[in-house]
């Protein structure tokens, strides 16, 4: 099963969706057409196994971010996370493009895919709040707008091929997020309380 899977990513990753075909998942994996009906009774079940895989790794990546403070330590964490989530996003980019594209009409597993990063904006809300954050007229669309953009990049780098390591991804997302967003300069509402006193 797991040959099955790894190949199913390998071959969802070259051809897409749509095009992929139980016909080269087997022959990926160098199995035979009765080993892969043994596990999933056709290509939509191979991708729900794959899809469930993925949720519950977004989901785990979601809880595993710690406090994002505005000095090294929160940058250090912020980096570590932006680390998993792009080794994440490479091998399972497949799928989560089959959700954020719409290739999929199953509703349970577009479900599955909000659920995930839902959790992740949840997550990131949490460590706004934290931090204090609060410098955007709207601090409940700042955790959707980072994870737009910290998605779009790893989509973008991961597909197109254009020759960016993981590393370079990870140190600009990192030193846009950390100083941009969690080592913001005094907030608002602290200054004008400063003024006030």
């Amino acid at each position: 099963m797991a040959k099955l899977l790894a190949a199913g990513l390998d071959v969802l990753t070259d051809r897409g969706y749509h095009a992929a075909r139980v016909d080269d998942v087997v022959r990926v994996a160098k199995l035979s057409h009765g080993t892969f009906y043994l596990y999933f009774a056709n290509k939509e079940d191979l991708f729900r196994a794959l899809a469930r895989e993925c949720a519950e790794e977004m989901e785990a990546l979601a809880e595993s971010l710690g406090p994002v403070t505005a000095d090294s330590a929160g940058e250090a964490e912020l980096r570590r996370w932006l680390t998993q989530f792009v080794a994440t996003y490479r091998r399972y980019g497949a799928v989560i493009r089959g959700w954020m594209e719409e290739q999929v009409v199953d509703r349970e597993l577009v479900r599955l895919g909000l659920d995930a990063f839902q959790k992740i904006i949840e997550s990131l809300q949490r460590r706004l709040a934290e931090a204090d954050a609060d410098h955007f007229p709207d601090p409940s669309v700042a955790p959707a707008a980072m994870l737009a953009m910290i998605e779009r990049l790893a989509y973008f780098t991961s597909s197109r091929r254009l020759g960016f390591s993981d590393d370079a991804v990870v140190d600009v997302l990192t030193t846009m997020l950390h100083r941009g967003v969690f080592g913001a300069p005094v907030s608002r509402r602290r200054a004008a309380a400063s003024r006030r006193t």
